[in-house]
């Protein structure tokens, strides 16, 4: 049968502008250059596009509410204080320990110190890029999601950058202060492979920290409203963290280094650092397994975000 003059071919058939042949034996809706799902419409492009729209789109939301942030110059100065002096209050519980005793599972303030700078500094830069996925809970309760999936954006950039808060940059400072005082104070025979770790240490544990927001916000896609749950393991993995891996149980090592990898933060890069064995005597060179570690985190939560998105269905209202 010939088509009609207003038919246009597609790889999938010759389709008119009411209709649109799809393969025999299939129920999903086909787009011109492949299979188009209307809740991850970034899903036909390849992985290079999606991170390449995902990015700018984040930048421009960031942007946009870093200017609303700065028109209240004196506002945000306060805010920022505020934050680091919130911050500081942690190290100086610590502190406060430390005065008491001489030692904490065997290691001295400098060298928890050390611990906490890395932790510290890993969560705050997650904190800042992507701590506003506690409220995707929030706008899957009452449909406010709605208004992102029909926006020509990535929504997972959408609800990362979502209010971007460059406050809480206090808490990567303060972090950053507590790592140089613990450098400068500690007798460390330094290495190349030591001084690669460090940085490595920080990235890794940005990408575990952004790993876990992501897959707590794919949670809330079920859970409708678990904020409060997503912090138990964003929050509490960091103040887990900030203490020596000794003065916990066998039992929650081994949750944390081979279930929820958060010794790879900076646990196994700070014990190598320190000359320390791990309590689990796991080899030398887990230590340097932590980008590894981060990149398989954050592709599980890839793919714990896409089915979440795809589950979503709306309020109906």
């Amino acid at each position: 049968m010939d088509s009609s003059p207003y038919s246009r071919h597609t790889p999938y058939g010759t389709c008119d502008s009411h209709h649109q042949h799809r393969p025999h034996g299939s129920h999903r809706q086909y787009h011109l250059y492949g299979p188009y799902d209307p809740y991850d419409p970034y899903a036909r492009y390849g992985p290079y596009r999606r991170l390449r729209d995902g990015l700018r789109a984040y930048r421009m939301i960031a942007a946009m509410w870093i200017r609303s942030t700065m028109a209240y110059r004196l506002s945000f100065a306060m805010t920022t204080f505020g934050n680091f002096a919130g911050t500081v209050l942690d190290f100086v519980a610590i502190m406060l320990m430390f005065s008491q005793v001489d030692e904490l599972g065997g290691y001295a303030l400098p060298e928890v110190a050390f611990l906490y700078g890395l932790t510290s500094t890993s969560f705050g830069l997650v904190d800042v890029t992507v701590g506003s996925m506690d409220r995707l809970g929030r706008r899957v309760r009452d449909g406010t999601l709605d208004t992102l999936l029909v926006r020509p954006a990535p929504v997972l950039a959408q609800v990362a950058a979502d209010r971007f808060a460059l406050r809480r940059l206090g808490r990567v400072v303060q972090g950053l202060l507590v790592l140089g005082y613990a450098v400068a104070v500690l007798d460390i025979e330094w290495t190349p492979l030591k001084v690669l770790v460090v940085p490595l240490a920080l990235l890794s544990g940005g990408l575990i920290f952004g790993a876990l927001f992501v897959a707590a916000g794919a949670f809330q896609f079920v859970a409708q409203d678990a904020s409060e749950v997503q912090h138990a393991f964003t929050d509490g993995g960091n103040t887990l963290l900030q203490y020596p891996p000794t003065v916990f149980a066998q039992e929650l090592l081994r949750g944390v280094t081979f279930v929820l990898p958060l010794a790879f933060v900076n646990w196994l890069p700070a014990l190598y650092v320190l000359g320390r064995p791990y309590p689990l005597d796991l080899p030398v060179w887990a230590a340097f397994a932590s980008p590894l570690v981060g990149a398989g985190c954050c592709a599980l939560a890839g793919l714990a975000w896409r089915a979440g998105l795809r589950s979503y269905r709306s309020t109906g209202s």
